[in-house]
């Protein structure tokens, strides 16, 4: 890069480490470990920075008031000094952050608003010698603009090989290490949620729990029912810590409070809770402060009790005002009408809730009379919805939704052409393609190859998001198409893209076409590594040139399209390790730009290839 990183902005899922890395970052530094550079690290939370919402400090008032020690040495500028921020949990801001009206602010020792003093930071106005670290999840991302961005990284969590590590150092029995991990990896729901840390360890607790106690001859098998176990392990936890092993009312109380905190707070769209929050729903933090690890989990699996009020879906039912059926289905609606995907975790929860299984495990909504014929109607329902027009998010979360309701035909259906080899794209329906897309990016799949499924613009933009999981790309003898050249576009330029390698061999782009794809490859997001645009090698020309007689063309660059990318690379080619262009007639001019390119000081290019067989 031309100057220094100033600004990272590391995403991640909840549970998948971030602040665990900051805190190890911190912990090394302040241990002399490591980063020796760095004379001072403010480690801060959104948490806590939404506290001052209504107050004013400047920059140097908001160190000391965290950081008393600097105020106690006399420290009043940090101009002469490596500083590093740390801004943690980005998603749970309730700041004003708006990059787009605020005054810039540039005095370190002017007070104002602490949302003005952290855009200013981000924006380098304000302490440009500075160096930030954000973390966020991802939904919460483009809250900082892309200018903003020196580099953005992501937590992705366990590999399958990291999955089971984790499980074998956490059970001393070999034997007891080897079933969970056979029957973690029975369960799609499970086995794909253990790449989160958080959900390993709450997966390990509770199967522990459950086989020390014999209480059950089967294992969960999926989300829900492994929440409601978590949930009878703390209280079981709390009623032997604190009332000696007697049930108690209270904790049914406490239940219902943190269900109705979870909703209430959940419609907002907040992710976090204050005292304040608490208190509106009846909780006192001094009696909730016992409950320690209920507290902290039991309301991901007890949001069914927010239904507790007169006017509630819930209250309609018993009221015989409104069948199960439609409570269940308007449940759905609701969820996809929700523009941001906040409900769709809840109604997972929900209908696995419907389960007599799970019923009986807390012994909720026994009122309701759900039965199996009302699951079976719930699941006719979510595929038909599944046959309409729903984005692929929408989509993999009702196929996680039937599993909760026990009903994994589609599924099953496809994976077994898959088996057979007998999957045909052309005869999908809008339901089939989205189990397919399910199935694919459930299954850890670092490459796709387009070919597989009939290198179509139909399979390309139905299979859109395996496409953004995968780091491997494979294009090559398929039907480009604008719109897929677009496409990829669009995925290099994303600040989540993990694609490394892109093969576009033996596609005859045309000018604009080119133009479009080289808007990614020019992005500061775009991180590929290997990109191919004609044949891999000689070896393989003279097998292919047979290929060229019934009519497919390789890329054949123009003199203008090759200026476009030699463009593209010069001002965007730190990560670029593997240029092939062989079998293009590269005039002068392209020849001249490449060796720009190749002259340039951020060139780390390893493997170009130019061989031509004409």
């Amino acid at each position: 890069r031309d100057k220094p990183i100033r600004t990272v902005l590391t995403m991640g899922v909840a549970g998948i480490g971030k602040t665990v890395l900051t805190q190890k970052f911190t912990l090394d530094w302040a241990e002399d470990k490591a980063n020796q550079d760095i004379q001072f690290m403010f480690p801060f939370t959104f948490r806590e920075l939404n506290l001052l919402k209504e107050e004013k400090f400047s920059l140097v008032e908001l160190v000391h008031h965290f950081f008393a020690e600097t105020k106690e040495a006399g420290i009043y500028s940090f101009e002469d000094f490596q500083v590093v921020f740390i801004f943690d949990g980005l998603d749970e801001c309730r700041l004003p952050l708006d990059f787009h009206k605020t005054t810039i602010l540039t005095d370190p020792r002017k007070s104002t608003s602490v949302d003005v003093l952290l855009i200013n930071l981000i924006r380098g106005k304000l302490l440009p010698s500075a160096r930030l670290w954000i973390t966020t999840r991802p939904a919460a991302a483009n809250q900082i603009p892309p200018d903003c961005d020196g580099m953005v990284t992501e937590v992705r969590g366990f590999t399958d090989p990291q999955k089971e590590e984790y499980f074998r150092k956490r059970f001393s029995d070999e034997e007891q290490a080897s079933s969970i991990i056979s029957h973690i990896k029975t369960s799609r729901s499970l086995h794909i949620m253990c790449h989160i840390p958080v959900f390993c360890w709450i997966t390990a607790t509770v199967l522990e729990f459950v086989m020390k106690n014999k209480e059950s001859e089967d294992l969960p098998k999926n989300l829900t029912e492994l929440y409601l176990r978590l949930v009878l392990f703390h209280l079981k936890t709390k009623d032997i810590k604190y009332d000696g092993g007697a049930e108690t009312d209270s904790c049914r109380k406490m239940n219902e409070s943190l269900g109705k905190l979870a909703f209430d707070q959940l419609q907002k769209g907040n992710l976090i809770f204050y005292e304040s929050d608490l208190k509106q729903c009846g909780i006192d933090i001094r009696a909730a402060s016992v409950y320690s690890g209920v507290f902290t989990q039991i309301f991901k699996a007890d949001k069914c009790h927010m239904f507790n009020n007169k006017q509630s879906p819930l209250s309609k039912i018993l009221q015989k005002k409104l069948t199960v059926k439609d409570f269940y289905q308007s449940a759905v609606d609701k969820a996809l009408k929700s523009p941001n995907g906040h409900l769709d975790l809840f109604l997972r929860f929900l209908l696995g809730l419907s389960l007599q299984t799970n019923q009986d495990l807390l012994c909720v909504l026994t009122q309701t009379g759900s039965s199996s014929e009302t699951n079976q109607e719930t699941v006719q329902y979510i595929k038909k919805k599944l046959s309409g027009n729903l984005s692929a998010e929408k989509s993999i979360n009702l196929f996680h939704c039937l599993n909760e309701l026990d009903d994994r035909s589609l599924v099953e259906e496809i994976q077994q052409s898959l088996r057979s080899g007998r999957l045909s794209t052309d005869e999908l329906s809008p339901a089939q393609w989205s189990a397919l897309v399910f199935i694919l990016l459930s299954s850890d799949l670092d490459e796709f190859d387009l070919q597989k499924y009939s290198g179509s613009e139909k399979a390309f933009l139905k299979l859109l998001p395996v496409v953004k999981a995968s780091k491997k790309v494979l294009l090559s003898f398929c039907d480009l198409s604008e719109r897929i050249v677009e496409a990829l576009s669009e995925i290099l330029s994303s600040p989540s893209n993990h694609l490394r390698e892109l093969d576009l061999s033996w596609n005859k782009l045309q000018d604009s076409e080119l133009d479009l794809l080289c808007v990614g490859l020019k992005s500061p997001h775009c991180k590929l590594e290997t990109l191919r645009v004609g044949v891999l090698s000689v070896c393989n020309m003279l097998t292919l040139f047979s290929m060229l007689c019934r009519g497919i063309c390789d890329c054949g660059l123009s003199k203008i399209s090759c200026d476009y990318l030699a463009e593209a690379l010069k001002s965007n080619p730190s990560h670029l390790r593997e240029l092939d262009l062989s079998s293009n007639n590269l005039q002068g001019s392209g020849v001249k730009h490449l060796c720009g390119f190749l002259e340039s000081p951020g060139c780390k290019l390893e493997t170009l290839r130019l061989v031509s067989m004409f």
